[in-house]
């Protein structure tokens, strides 16, 4: 604040003139309390306008976790869809692979008991084939043989058809236990994405996120959450904004006060001036 300089008074100055120095003074002291007035009023925009500023910051920061966290999620859900897609399909083929082994030991059921027939016709034959030759030495031994051997390999065959059986029933057996696993996958991974991307529809080729207003699941939350951040940074930088607007007036009329106040002091030191002189 200037100090008013006290003029002394003389002989010299008439009541008019004083009259005008006081009334100059007075709007000297106008003027010093409009420029504090204005000075307070820009201090108080700018601690103002600094505050804003770290809150948008703190907002801008909110808002790119939650844009990462939304991008994360989206990431997680295409996998946790391919991994059900994956598992629909490998539930599918263990069903097919167990109805396939399924008929496939039917089939060799079917040869098996064919085979037996066969063995014990065989059999029979070579144990007449056998007592005939006993009657008839005239009978080849050749046939003897050959008959004999079609017997034994027809046993060879029943065995072997038998393994084959046992080595399918396992096949059917290791195929349940793949078509639990298999189910209890599928179903996992359908919880996991209901969870992540409930949408109604868990086999659809494509990721459906729903407002968040509509759904508790995780994308929704953290759409919801994302779009809250949004609006929060929107509403701090609009603070952010006008408050260097309303500052920025602060400080025109600061500087016009300013240059009153100066122009007021500038002519009162001239009338003293004067009045020194008179």
């Amino acid at each position: 604040m200037t100090t008013l300089q006290i003029i002394p008074k003389r002989y010299g100055i008439t009541e008019r003139k004083k009259a005008e120095l006081d009334a100059l003074e007075l709007d000297i002291l106008d003027a010093q309390q409009e420029v504090e007035q204005y000075r307070a009023i820009t201090e108080s925009l700018s601690a103002k306008l600094d505050r804003f500023r770290s809150f948008l910051a703190i907002a801008d920061s909110n808002r790119a976790k939650a844009l990462s966290n939304k991008n994360l999620m989206y990431q997680l859900a295409q996998s946790a869809h391919d991994l059900l897609k994956n598992s629909d399909i490998t539930m599918k083929s263990t069903d097919k692979a167990q109805s396939n082994t399924a008929v496939l030991a039917k089939k060799i059921k079917d040869v098996m008991d064919k085979l037996i027939y066969c063995a014990e016709m065989l059999d029979k034959l070579a144990n007449l084939v056998v007592r005939k030759k006993a009657l008839n030495p005239l009978i080849s031994d050749d046939l003897v043989s050959m008959i004999g051997k079609a017997g034994t390999d027809a046993n060879n065959a029943v065995a072997l058809t038998l393994i084959a059986l046992k080595s399918s029933f396992a096949a059917q057996a290791a195929n349940m236990e793949s078509e639990a696993s298999a189910s209890l996958a599928y179903l996992q991974a359908s919880e996991l994405y209901q969870v992540l991307v409930s949408n109604g529809n868990s086999k659809s080729q494509t990721i459906t996120v729903l407002p968040a207003d509509k759904d508790k699941c995780l994308s929704s939350l953290l759409n919801g959450a994302y779009a809250t951040s949004q609006i929060v940074y929107q509403k701090m930088e609009h603070a952010c904004d006008l408050t260097a607007e309303q500052l920025r007036h602060a400080n025109a009329s600061l500087n016009v006060a300013q240059a009153r106040l100066k122009a007021l002091q500038t002519g009162l030191a001239a009338g003293n001036a004067a009045a020194l002189a008179s």
